[in-house]
């Protein structure tokens, strides 16, 4: 007769909580994308200075906000995240609409968002297996992201970055959110059962909406430059 022991019994138990934590994350993030093809339909076409400045600080206040509010009501911070979804389809739909308009616009559309939806499967599935200290990378990842961020901000203002320049930046900007979004993948597969899905969610989302907005640049040859603003 065929026996599992206890200890197999709790790796069978693991494995399926966190197949269900993974599934209840990537169905909040799927509906969060939804959320934020609608914000930016309903979006104007032009943020002016001051509209861009609002929208932007309320965003980022309601980054803390939803951490805030689901260690207290899960349910509060699932409805504050999707809230959140819906803004930030506001804030990037100029930039959206301005690609729908060129030539190959809707293609160019489409094709990011069809690589960064296999790019997050690739990525799952990556991190199911991947074994090392990706606490260690993801500090790394972010001290790099902070650094791509300022040289970003400098030649904003400086213009010293010519198309090829920018194409390596975005292309750079890419591969950090990309080992950011298998980061918090492994973090996800090694979170708790009882953990909220929400902070998970909130994370691999702003990973994926800024690979979103890259290959939208890469794609369209920076044709609309705008710089990755979150993480």
């Amino acid at each position: 007769m065929q026996t599992i022991n206890a200890s197999q019994g709790i790796r069978i138990l693991d494995s399926r909580a966190t197949a269900s934590l993974l599934s209840k994350v990537l169905w909040i993030t799927t509906v969060g994308f939804l959320f934020t093809a609608f914000g930016a339909y309903i979006g104007p076409d032009i943020l002016g200075g001051i509209g861009y400045m609002a929208v932007f600080l309320f965003s980022f206040v309601m980054l803390f906000a939803i951490r805030y509010a689901a260690q207290r009501s899960p349910t509060l911070g699932l409805v504050m995240f999707y809230a959140f979804t819906v803004l930030m389809g506001i804030e990037v739909g100029p930039l959206i609409k301005s690609y729908l308009h060129l030539a190959n616009g809707q293609t160019i559309v489409f094709e990011a968002a069809i690589t960064t939806a296999l790019g997050m499967a690739v990525m799952a599935m990556i991190a199911q297996i991947a074994q090392f200290n990706y606490q260690k990378v993801g500090a790394y990842a972010v001290a790099a992201l902070l650094g791509l961020m300022i040289v970003g901000f400098i030649g904003f203002f400086f213009h010293f970055m010519g198309p090829a320049a920018y194409s390596i930046y975005c292309w750079g900007m890419l591969a950090i959110f990309s080992v950011l979004l298998l980061v918090d993948f492994m973090r996800l597969r090694d979170s708790p059962a009882n953990s909220t899905p929400v902070f998970m969610a909130l994370s691999i989302y702003l990973d994926a909406l800024n690979i979103f907005l890259l290959l939208l640049q890469i794609f369209g040859n920076g044709s609309n430059r705008r710089d990755s603003k979150w993480s």
